[in-house]
């Protein structure tokens, strides 16, 4: 039987563990919106934005490589995975590999990273992450002094959202992915419990449109221990793109972390 003071001792510790806080996103703090054009100071910068496409408020993450003036960069799209944030490549290195990239004689670029869901497409219940990136991203970085997006990079979910992202505008100069979480059925897709149903996934399959992707522009990468190896090799077998690299690594950040290099000198080069 457990003493009166042991409940209590439990007691106080499961107050203390629901009052904790979670731990603070990586990055700085939001900054405001600037009243008019005006080009990121720093090497990254986040801004609060309302979304209408997506009927909620997502961060923009702004990266541009350190000593370069921001105003008037290309710029290039970055997608995160499913159950990230924009605030992940944060995490994932992206400003200093981004800046030492640049200063091994990569033509400067800056990186926008935003809030995204449910594979970066609209599968119904007015959140459309695709509109998003079409309709609102370009007015946000003309407010920071940079140009409409022209590359578009995704990591997992991220990769699927890229290639629909690339289907749509085929003016893009570069499109990358890495370990696309690409899926060969509607069973394996089904899964996943994010596709409204069989035809919103088909629209949005990557897989079902390889015909609309440009080849020479696109760049895919993925471990030979990842679980979307198969449909990534279906994806490169598909389209012959212009890299597409299958080295030892899982689905996991020590992966991506080790082909950002690689794939930031493809995107940079592409953008010159």
């Amino acid at each position: 039987m457990l003493s009166r003071r042991t409940l209590l001792a439990g007691s106080a510790l499961t107050l203390l563990a629901g009052c904790s806080s979670a731990p603070p996103a990586p990055g700085p703090a939001p900054v405001p919106v600037p009243a008019r054009p005006t080009a990121p100071r720093d090497p990254v910068t986040v801004q609060r934005m309302p979304s209408a496409a997506r009927g909620r408020d997502v961060d923009l993450v702004l990266i541009t490589p350190s000593g370069v003036p921001a105003a008037g960069l290309p710029v290039c799209l970055a997608l995160h995975g499913r159950g990230a944030q924009a605030r992940t490549f944060l995490t994932l290195g992206v400003p200093a590999l981004l800046t030492a990239a640049v200063q091994a004689g990569v033509p400067p670029f800056a990186i926008a990273a935003v809030d995204g869901d449910h594979y970066w497409v609209d599968v119904g219940g007015g959140d459309d992450p695709q509109r998003m990136l079409a309709e609102e991203v370009p007015g946000w970085l003309a407010a920071r002094d940079l140009r409409p997006p022209s590359a578009v990079f995704g990591i997992s979910m991220g990769g699927f959202g890229a290639l629909r992202f690339a289907r749509a505008h085929p003016d893009l100069k570069a499109v990358a992915t890495a370990s696309a979480a690409l899926f060969l059925s509607w069973p394996d897709a089904r899964g996943r419990k994010v596709f409204a149903d069989e035809a919103n996934w088909r629209a949005a399959e990557p897989l079902l449109h390889t015909g609309e992707l440009h080849p020479a522009g696109l760049g895919v990468w993925c471990g030979e221990s990842d679980p979307f190896l198969s449909a990534d090799r279906k994806l490169a077998k598909a389209v012959s793109p212009a890299v597409a690299r299958f080295t030892p690594g899982g689905h996991k950040d020590e992966y991506w972390r080790g082909i950002l290099p690689e794939v930031l000198k493809f995107v940079g080069q592409r953008l010159a």
